[in-house]
């Protein structure tokens, strides 16, 4: 097994260091000094790596929910990247439960909604090889922010909801939603 080297093994002691910070006190009460503290490096080392804790919470985003699920969604398999994406976030509830409580300029609703949309464009540009939209408005960019909004949309409502359903459930729940025209969905309320 590839090993990912110091840089990488610092970002995951303090992405770590802060998860576990993040569930006992929200983000304006921590401090970079407590986020290396805990990770048992000096606090230079924090910005050698990160410019901050909202480019720390991106680098978790990132790292422990849109790189694994890539390969699924590259092959085609959303519904199984997704299934993944959301046991991800339950796995780690706490945190996520306390994440999705930063607001501001630099939510968690809006670091979620960046970087699943890179991700979506990197899949986009992967896939797309010349080929163009019948929709000339319809750009690759608004696809990847379109879906990104609906991804995360979805994914905090469901962790504010308390996790009324499973993974499973709710890529189920995405799927139907995605699939369906408005009028489909209204017209099948009861």
């Amino acid at each position: 097994m590839q090993q990912r080297g110091k840089k990488g093994n610092t970002d995951d002691l303090l992405a770590a260091s802060f998860k576990e910070l993040l569930c006992k006190a929200p983000m304006e009460k921590i401090t970079i000094k407590d986020i290396t503290d805990k990770a048992g490096v000096i606090r230079p080392t924090f910005y050698n790596h990160f410019a901050d804790k909202y480019a720390l919470l991106e680098y978790i985003v990132r790292h422990d929910l849109l790189e694994p699920i890539k390969p699924l969604l590259l092959n085609d398999m959303i519904q199984e990247g997704l299934t993944l994406l959301f046991s991800s976030m339950q796995n780690e509830r706490a945190f996520y439960e306390r994440a999705v409580c930063i607001d501001g300029q630099n939510s968690f609703e809006s670091i979620a909604r960046s970087e699943v949309s890179k991700l979506l464009l990197e899949i986009i540009d992967q896939k797309k090889q010349g080929k163009s939209h019948k929709y000339a408005w319809l750009d690759r960019q608004i696809i990847a922010e379109y879906y990104a909004n609906s991804m995360c949309y979805v994914a905090i409502a469901w962790i504010k909801r308390d996790y009324m359903i499973s993974p499973k459930d709710l890529s189920e729940v995405y799927k139907y939603l995605t699939k369906s025209s408005m009028m489909d969905v209204l017209n099948e309320l009861v």
